[in-house]
């Protein structure tokens, strides 16, 4: 009886399947990596650290979740496949354990114009049900409030091949909701004839400001005095009517102009199809600039920019059009649902509901559904992608997030610490590649990259819990607690740059004086009106330059070396030690590899499947002529020039055989902004939102004088590199450039010499400057959130 009941009381052996509690990585190589060996636990919250370019993402990304969809898209059939982007192996030898990953990035969302926060998630789709089944007067189904739904009318005959064939009238009526006048952009372009001509003068006296129209030309300014429909001598401002409807809008017509045969028509006609038909960004600089001059888009009169057609913004539930609601700010939206007590659509009201409590939740309430997806921050944008998976009935799921803290107030990290772990504790594992040492303190588990960047990482430097970490010697473990200080002295500004009335998005008639020749930081919590302020109310003649995260206009063939022109001096080195041309050391033109066109990789097309592309086998990837790489300098070829780091380049050029000053100047700006372990040829597509920053900073540097405005540095930076980022702001400063920064990381509020801060709150709570001063007097103070935080990390 005592055996039995010993046998009783013992717990039973674990089950097989539960043993499976470990992701494990075994010779990862990927870019940098060498050969990691790691085991990561399911169902906790990991934080991968490391200085930038240490390997993070390189694990995170291209290895774990990378082989994760690999093996997912090879479960759907070859016709499914043939729909989907196709994946290589990643460079590991084992991957165990692995289960689905979701992938919440940085990407910003899609520019398309008729993107919105509302149809990127599903609270649109919701909403356009809920109008269709409780709005008065009801004008039909829910395309007849969608925006990318136009109506359509149709009739004509069909014959059906059944039997006696007869031909039978059909009619087709849509009702959608889309304005007809914008076409569901909510904005219509507009022509500013001022900036094509001075009305003050005649076309005799070259009233034409249009870039390239040189009064001899026939085929502009000549076509126009010389054809016989206007006075080349008459002020344009006095031209009749008829004159000025010809002039702008005449009808394509024959004439002759010095004896040669020509098309004469209207100006702005002529202007769409020459300027505005082109790709804007391919354009020369002073074209594209007289572009932007030009072109104005306004909100559409019709539809006041709602998108939505008159019907669609007739019909409303409460007094409230689905116009109304998608203009709310979502939090106000989710109060407006919650009144709302419909038995019939009690089920779409609960969803709905909690929806828009997701974004409220996650610190996205101040938006609107109406707001463009592609206006949306890097920050904004991973956080409206979590909206998704908050509610989700999935488990046991990897979620990979990249800096989920970006673009967020130290107030508002705390929340975003909350939903991360509650991804976890409903039996998900979560993977984080993060930096701010607040979302380090919560990690169930660290793996630590480095020790360097680039080809000095790509290691292991620890493994365990945050407390080991601190005691580990590794540079993320004696930086985890660095804590900046304020300034003992601050610099007088030299004068300001002043706005006034700014009323951009959520600003309230905002008057300030922004100090120039000093650090100055913009703060406030996400959405307060920092970028309104500084990106959309200075003066146009102001001469700011904008140095952002938004992506680098250029195919995988730019890298670093094209965009900062450093590759010129390079090519001109080459050439001139070895004799021949500069443009055999171009991977775009004479020396390219003719196999694969100096793309470094051939793609091959499988029909119905997706293309997949291979290193060229006759340049081995390295984009040149065998001929090419036959010339040296300083015992390198240009492909293995291509593929030093900054750091190796500027040693490299500095002295002997291949110094080069004009190339060794570049490369010192790109490793003064902390970019020295990105290889020369690294391709622009796979740099992130703070490296495409810190390389358009860099490429700045060089210019005299200006005014800077810098979107949050500080992004994607390792504590380590805080420091060098404030001294490279300090010596900006004293070479004559007045900096402006928008920023949440305290350690450039202590170091700064003027705070604005902007708040109190978010959205229709903010708006407004609550505090003008020095760093100090903000924590003495401790008015505002922003003064609180401060204060708490300097420890006053």
């Amino acid at each position: 009886m005592s055996k039995a009941t010993s046998t009783d009381t013992q717990s039973p052996a674990p089950h097989d399947a539960d043993r499976h509690d470990l992701i494990r990585v075994h010779g990862a190589r990927e870019n940098n990596l060498k050969d990691v060996n790691v085991e990561i636990p399911k169902r906790r919250l990991t934080v991968f650290t490391g200085v930038s370019g240490s390997g993070k993402s390189s694990l995170v990304f291209d290895t774990i979740a990378a082989e994760s969809q690999r093996l997912i898209n090879e479960t759907y059939s070859a016709f499914v496949q043939g729909f989907m982007p196709n994946l290589a192996r990643p460079e590991v030898d084992v991957l165990d354990g692995l289960t689905t990953a979701i992938t919440v990035d940085q990407q910003r969302m899609g520019a398309d114009p008729r993107s919105t926060v509302g149809t990127a998630t599903d609270a649109n789709a919701m909403l356009r049900i809920l109008f269709s089944r409780l709005g008065t007067p009801h004008i039909g189904p829910p395309s007849a409030y969608a925006f990318n739904v136009p109506s359509v009318k149709a009739s004509g005959a069909i014959t059906v091949d059944r039997g006696a064939k007869k031909a039978e009238k059909v009619t087709f009526t849509r009702t959608g909701g889309m304005c007809p006048n914008c076409e569901g952009r909510g904005k219509v372009s507009d022509i500013d004839l001022s900036q094509l001509y001075d009305d003050t003068k005649s076309l005799s006296e070259g009233a034409f400001t249009i870039p390239g129209w040189k009064s001899d030309s026939p085929w502009t300014v000549g076509i126009y005095a010389e054809s016989g429909l206007l006075d080349p001598h008459k002020p344009i401002r006095e031209f009749t009517e008829r004159e000025m409807r010809d002039f702008l809008h005449g009808e394509p017509t024959k004439v002759k102009v010095n004896g040669v045969n020509l098309t004469y028509e209207g100006l702005i006609p002529k202007i769409q199809k020459s300027f505005l038909s082109k790709d804007k960004e391919a354009m020369q600089p002073h074209i594209r600039a007289f572009v932007e001059r030009a072109v104005t888009f306004t909100d559409c009169p019709e539809c006041d920019g709602t998108r939505l057609a008159e019907g669609a913004r007739s019909s409303k539930i409460r007094g409230i059009s689905i116009a109304d609601a998608c203009r709310m700010e979502i939090r106000d939206l989710a109060a407006w649902v919650r009144e709302l007590t419909e038995p019939s659509v009690a089920p779409l009201l609960t969803t709905l509901q909690q929806t828009l409590d997701s974004f409220v939740e996650i610190g996205l309430g101040y938006l609107s559904l109406e707001r463009p997806s592609g206006t949306l921050s890097g920050g904004e944008a991973q956080r409206v992608k979590m909206i998704r998976h908050l509610g989700s009935s999935l488990t046991d799921v990897t979620y990979v997030f990249d800096e989920p803290t970006t673009g967020l107030h130290p107030h508002d990290i705390q929340r975003m610490n909350d939903l991360l772990l509650r991804l976890r504790d409903k039996g998900n594992t979560v993977l984080v590649v993060e930096h701010k040492p607040e979302v380090i303190a919560i990690a169930d588990h660290v793996v630590d990259l480095g020790p360097g960047a680039g080809t000095g990482g790509g290691a292991v430097c620890y493994e365990g819990a945050v407390e080991g970490l601190r005691a580990s010697g590794t540079i993320t473990g004696r930086h985890l607690d660095d804590r900046a200080r304020l300034k003992d002295t601050v610099r007088e500004p030299t004068g300001a740059l002043e706005i006034r009335g700014a009323t951009a998005n959520n600003l309230r008639d905002v008057d300030v004086d922004v100090p120039l020749g000093v650090l100055t930081v913009i703060t406030g919590v996400a959405g307060s009106g920092k970028s309104s302020l500084m990106h959309g109310s200075v003066p146009a003649d102001a001469g700011v330059v904008s140095v952002d995260q938004t992506p680098i206009k250029g195919s995988r063939r730019s890298n670093p070396a094209t965009y900062t022109g450093l590759l010129d001096p390079i090519r001109k080195a080459f050439a001139k030690v070895n004799g021949v041309k500069p443009a055999l050391f171009s991977a775009n033109s004479e020396g390219a590899c003719p196999t694969c066109n100096g793309a470094g990789v051939v793609f091959t097309d499988l029909g119905m499947m997706a293309s997949v592309s291979t290193t060229c086998e006759d340049c081995e990837g390295k984009r040149f002529q065998p001929a090419v790489l036959e010339y040296h300098l300083g015992g390198r070829d240009i492909s293995e020039v291509l593929a030093m780091s900054v750091s190796e380049a500027e040693e490299f050029f500095g002295s002997g055989e291949a110094r080069t000053p004009a190339a060794h100047r570049i490369l010192e700006r790109l490793v003064d902004v902390g970019l020295g372990y990105l290889s020369l040829g690294q391709p622009l597509t796979t740099l992130s939102g703070g490296e495409r920053q810190r390389l358009k900073l860099a490429t700045h540097m060089a210019e005299k004088g200006g005014v800077y405005v810098l979107d949050e540095p500080t992004t994607g930076l390792h504590l380590a590199d805080v420091e060098q980022l404030l001294g490279l702001l300090d010596r900006l400063v004293e070479s004559g450039k007045s900096v402006i920064v928008i920023e949440h990381h305290q350690a450039v509020m202590a170091h700064a010499d003027w705070i604005i801060d902007l708040g109190p709150g978010a959205g229709h709570d903010g708006g407004r400057i609550v505090f003008e001063g020095t760093p100090a007097d903000l924590v003495a103070a401790r008015s505002t959130l922003t003064g609180e935080h401060l204060a708490a990390y300097v420890g006053a």
